[in-house]
Parts: structure tokens; sequence; C-alpha cells
């Protein structure tokens, strides 16, 4: 082997050495090869592995983002409905102002900005979210944009499609039913009051599925249970609730505090039989 020496004579290994059976140089100090195939493929194994360990818990921390999301959009909506019920701390009804009490109707459509409230100039519908990224009344989970239209009143078809809807509001607050003279019954139009405000345990509005009430044939603006009813609440032809934050439902109180269930039925104390008085 041969021999190399420094400035001060002094013999250092060669990089280079003689292979005695091939009868050639060999580079001692090779340079490092990158990975194999089959290493590759473990590494990928590895990192697909991970992802199925943590995609689980990361979709349930979106979920659970959106949920909360929710809850708080629909905070919102129950605190100004607060505000419209009150006497003295209202600011504009609409069609209502001057008047003691004021249609479901009215306050939902301060809330979506149409018919008397459109806050869009002379557009006649624009597609939420806006430009400005306005888009009120919405679910994060939903993701359909919702078109609103110019001049017209929520029951006439100012907000649509109907399975962009996110919230539904309780459909008893607009319309309660009765027996009328002849003993049939029959749902009439309602106005509410501040006394109403009193009533924290009543639902005010939920989650719905726009989707299932377009294939009922209903708009989604106005939801609830069947309960006991004969007449045209029957058969839950207006109940589409949307459990779609990990199989619960939001729902906003009356009182302004929103809860989340899986059985919205069954929670003692909530008023879902509660209805003014025509």
């Amino acid at each position: 082997m041969s021999r190399l020496r420094d400035s001060r004579g002094v013999r250092k290994p060669s990089t280079i050495e003689f292979h005695p059976y091939s009868g050639s140089l060999v580079a001692r100090n090779r340079s490092k090869q990158g990975f194999t195939l089959v290493e590759m493929l473990i590494v990928v194994s590895i990192v697909a592995a991970l992802l199925g360990i943590l995609a689980p818990a990361i979709g349930g921390a979106i979920a659970t983002a959106r949920g909360f999301r929710c809850q708080m959009s629909m905070r919102s909506v129950a605190f100004d409905f607060q505000m419209f019920a009150d006497e003295s701390l209202h600011g504009d009804r609409g069609d209502d102002h001057g008047r003691s009490d004021f249609r479901l109707e009215t306050f939902q459509e301060s809330q979506y900005g149409v018919d008397e409230f459109w806050r869009w100039g002379d557009d006649t519908e624009v597609h939420l979210p806006d430009a400005a990224g306005n888009d009120p009344m919405r679910c994060p989970s939903v993701r359909e944009p919702l078109t609103l239209r110019r001049n017209l009143a929520c029951s006439n078809g100012a907000i649509g499609p109907p399975q962009s809807v996110s919230y539904g509001f309780n459909i008893r607050l607009d319309r309660a039913e009765i027996i009328d003279s002849r003993g049939r019954p029959r749902a009439v139009a309602v106005r509410l009051r501040p006394m109403l405000l009193v009533n924290g345990q009543v639902p005010l509005l939920f989650d719905v599925d726009g989707v299932r009430a377009f294939e009922t044939g209903v708009s989604p603006l106005y939801a609830g249970p069947s309960l006991d009813s004969q007449g045209p609440f029957a058969g839950d032809r207006y109940w589409f609730p949307a459990l779609r934050h990990g199989g619960r439902l939001n729902v906003a109180f009356i009182d302004g505090h929103v809860a989340s269930t899986a059985r919205p039925l069954e929670e003692a104390g909530w008023r879902w039989d509660y209805q003014p008085v025509p």
C-alpha cells in the first residue's frame, strides 16, 4: 500500500488502495448512496400508517371547531332576537315598525338582510358569501352558496335554494295550531310580544337539513316536530333536524343560550310544544 507524507514528513494513509484480487483501484471514501426502493416503500408505509392514526383526530378537531363556530353564529342570532323583541331596546322593525308585536318572519328578514332590510343597494340578487365576505345565518358545515333576492319576503322566495339553508326557526313561533269553530285543526299566523322572552327554554332556531326539506316539498326556513299534532304539523312533515356536528344538533333558545344534543326531543325542559296565543 502506498503512503503519502504531509508537510511535516509524516506519512498518512492514501485514499486509494490496490485490491489484490481484482487488480483494480477502489475508492475508500465512496459517496453515500440514496434510499433504495425498499427503503422508500418502508418510509411511505410508515407515513401512511401515521396518517391513518391521526386522520380521525384531525377530522374530529375540525368538526369540533365548526360546531363551535356554528354555536357562535346561533348565539349572535339569539342575542339579536332578544333585542328585537324588547319593547325599549329594539331598533328597526321594518314593516312592523311602531307596533308592540311583530312577526317572526320580520326578524328573520332582518337577519338575512332581505325585503325591507335589503343591504345590497341596487343589486337584484346576491350570492353568499358576498364579495365582502358577509354570510349571515350560516353554519360552517354547510358549504353550498346561498342566493338572496331583492323585494321578496322570506316566505315568497327571497332565500334559496332550500338545500343551502343552514338554520330553521321554530315553526310554532310563526304559526300556531288551533281547532277552528268547526272542529278542524288549522295553522294560523301568530305575532310575537316582549313577554315571550320569559320563556327561556323555548327553542328559537336550530340546524336543519335543507335537502330533506326540499325532498319533502316544504321550506326549511321554519321547522319543528309534530309532537301530538293531528293537523298541519302531523307526520313530522316539518321536522328535518341536521345532526351534522359529530351526530349532534345545535339549538339556540329564546333566552340566548345554545345547546348541543343528539336527542333533541328527549331533553328535559325543552319547550318544543310552546306556541304563542294567536
